[in-house]
C-alpha cells in the first residue's frame, strides 16, 4: 500500500496531520533560513545594536542600566527570530492528539459496526481498527521531527543569544575605553 493510500484510509484526520506536517515544516525551513541570514549579517545587528544602547547611555551612565538595555536589545532580536516556532510547537502538541482522536474514532466504528451487522465478518472489525492504528501512527510521525526540530531551533537560539550577549557586550565596553 503506498503513502496516498494510507493517508486515504486515514480519512480526514490524516488529511489534517498532512497540512500540519506541511505547514510545520515548511515553518521550520523558513526559520533556518531566516537564521542564517542573520548570522550572516551578525556584525551589522551588532553594530545597530550598540548604537541604539549607545544613544540611551547618553542618559543613563552607570554599567548596570547600560548592560540590562544591551541584554534587552539582543532578547528582542532573538524573539524576532523565534517568530514562528509557536507554531511548530504547536503542532508538535497537538499531532499525537489527533491521532488519538483518529484511534477513539476506529474503535468506536468498530463497535458501531459489530453491534449492527455482528461478528460474523470479521473484516468489519478490521477496517475501522486499520483507520485507528493509521491515525496514531499519523499522528506520531508527524510529532515527533516537530518535537525535535522545534527544540533544537529553541535550543540553538538560546546558545545564539548568550554568544551575542558575550560579543555585544564586550564590543560595547571596549569601544567606551
Amino acid at each position: 500500500m503506498s503513502l496516498i493510500d494510507y493517508i486515504n484510509k486515514g480519512g480526514f484526520i490524516a488529511y489534517i496531520l498532512l497540512i500540519f506536517n506541511i505547514v510545520g515544516i515548511s515553518t521550520m525551513l523558513w526559520k533556518i533560513v531566516v537564521i542564517k541570514r542573520f548570522r550572516s549579517s551578525r556584525s551589522d545587528i551588532y553594530r545597530e545594536i550598540i548604537d541604539a544602547v549607545t544613544e540611551k547611555n547618553n542618559i543613563f551612565k552607570d554599567e548596570t542600566t547600560t548592560l540590562e538595555i544591551l541584554k534587552d536589545h539582543i532578547r528582542g532580536k532573538v524573539k524576532e527570530l523565534e517568530l514562528g516556532l509557536n507554531t511548530v510547537r504547536i503542532i508538535a502538541t497537538i499531532a499525537p492528539l489527533l491521532g488519538l482522536l483518529g484511534t477513539v474514532m476506529g474503535i468506536l466504528g468498530s463497535f458501531e459496526n459489530i453491534s449492527i451487522e455482528g461478528m460474523d465478518d470479521p473484516s468489519i472489525f478490521a477496517d475501522n481498527i486499520s483507520l485507528a492504528l493509521i491515525t496514531t501512527i499519523g499522528g506520531l510521525m508527524v510529532a515527533v521531527p516537530h518535537y525535535i526540530g522545534y527544540n533544537y531551533l529553541i535550543g540553538f537560539l538560546d546558545n545564539l543569544e548568550q554568544g551575542m550577549e558575550q560579543d555585544v557586550v564586550e564590543s560595547f565596553f571596549k569601544e567606551r575605553k
